[in-house]
């Protein structure tokens, strides 16, 4: 019995992290939407300069694109939140219900879904920190 709690509980370190990731990426969507905000607000402005304008539009289009990698990123951070709890169920299911462990091949599924789904999440979220940083000018405005 104790061998197959400790089964069990080990996919939890996992939502652990899935619960950290998930987070971070809230706050960083958070950042994205205030920043639009802000520069939809900039945007109002008549009297702004075109080539200040311009760069306006490139900035709220790059916002754009880092918040629907959030949005994947987050979407399969859910997914693999959903596979290891399926994955957790599975293997308490399977000690309760036959007296001794008796895993299905459906615990392998739901465990490696989880796994790539964290996977791509990171990918993802590696790719929107990539656009983040290569969007800031690290040359000084002229």
């Amino acid at each position: 019995m104790s061998d197959s709690i400790q089964l069990a509980v080990a996919p939890v370190f996992l939502l652990t992290a899935v619960a950290g990731m998930i987070g971070a990426l809230t706050h960083r969507l958070a950042r994205v939407i205030d920043r639009s905000r802000v520069l939809h607000k900039e945007l109002m402005d008549e009297s702004l300069r075109p080539s200040i304008r311009d760069s306006y539009n490139q900035e709220l289009k790059n916002i754009a694109t880092r918040g629907r990698f959030i949005n994947v990123s987050m979407i399969f951070l859910v997914l693999c939140a959903i596979m290891i709890g399926l994955t957790i169920l599975e293997l308490f299911f399977a000690e309760t219900s036959g007296g001794k462990l008796m895993v299905s091949a459906f615990v392998l599924y739901t465990f490696v879904a989880g796994i790539a789904s964290f996977i791509l999440a990171l990918i993802s979220l590696l790719i929107e920190v990539l656009i983040a940083s290569y969007s800031i000018r690290w040359k000084p405005h002229n």
